[in-house]
């Protein structure tokens, strides 16, 4: 049998922005995403069944799960039949924490069967794959420092951000994205990232200008319940982030240090509190 293990890469918004509300009940988007070091382990193995058999933990392994359907994804745009399949995951990102966990192992899963089945395939048809599966897999797919746009599928590559460490820390509570984006009222989202800024620090390689433009405009639409996120932020500014934002929708937050000492001391400090605190660096 043919097996593959590969990393799933999480994910960090530096900007999100909400720009417009669509005719098709979606919104666009504007975001600025990066890929750090925290990464779930994805093994696919081709199998003498014809069932998808997927095991992730506490995660369902049905069709919910989002490997599993990137897995359907790739048999029905190749044309072909689908095969037996094993899908293990071992986790480390957490689940429905704002960085893209379920995204990253669909990705992982496109990436392996390409590279077992059809090494052929284009990058381009595999984002495009992906992005019938979630919005957040085409990036899962490229990494990298990019520019999200649309519902999050549409990418431009950035110059590499500066190399930051971050300290993730995800209170013990989860945030429906539904739930927060029918909170979102356009015309009254006030504090708003400044994404051609960040683009143009980024372009210059200017560390303290990508730091000074972290922004995520889902914190000014949080239920009260969730103003932990907000005593973390302090937190982390307390222990020397030099720049501290909600992921995705969250509820996680970073901070990001340029001093791999001082993010570790933050890192110590947090875990006695948050059982899911994560030290990691951007790649």
């Amino acid at each position: 049998m043919k097996s593959l293990c590969l990393p799933a890469y999480a994910k960090l918004n530096l900007t999100l922005d909400i720009l417009r509300k669509r005719e098709d009940g979606y919104h666009d988007l504007q975001m600025v995403m990066q890929t750090v070091e925290l990464h779930d382990d994805v093994t696919v193995t081709l199998t003498d069944g014809t069932g998808i058999d997927c095991r992730c933990g506490e995660i369902p392994g049905d069709e919910t799960n989002l490997a599993v359907r990137a897995a359907r994804a790739f048999f029905e745009a190749a044309g072909a039949a689908p095969r037996g399949l094993a899908i293990d995951i071992a986790k480390r990102i957490p689940a429905r924490a704002g960085m893209a966990g379920g995204s990253a192992d669909a990705a992982a899963v496109l990436r392996a069967l390409r590279k077992l089945l059809l090494p052929e395939l284009l990058g381009e048809e595999l984002e495009r794959i992906g992005a019938s599966v979630g919005s957040d897999v085409p990036f899962c797919l490229r990494g990298g420092t990019a520019l999200a746009e649309g519902r999050g599928e549409r990418l431009t590559t950035l110059r590499a951000a500066p190399p930051f460490y971050a300290v993730l820390c995800k209170p013990a509570f989860d945030i429906s994205t539904p739930e927060l984006f029918s909170r979102v009222r356009i015309a009254s989202l006030w504090s708003r990232p400044d994404t051609s800024g960040m683009l143009a620090a980024l372009h210059r390689g200017d560390a303290e200008g990508v730091l000074s433009r972290v922004k995520n405009v889902f914190e000014g639409v949080l239920p009260r319940e969730c103003a932990e996120v907000f005593t973390i932020k302090e937190r982390l500014h307390a222990l020397g982030a030099e720049a501290s934002a909600m992921t995705g929708s969250g509820p996680t937050v970073f901070g990001l240090y340029r001093d791999g000492a001082a993010a570790e001391a933050a890192f110590e400090s947090l875990r006695g509190a948050y059982a899911q605190t994560f030290l990691t660096r951007f790649v």
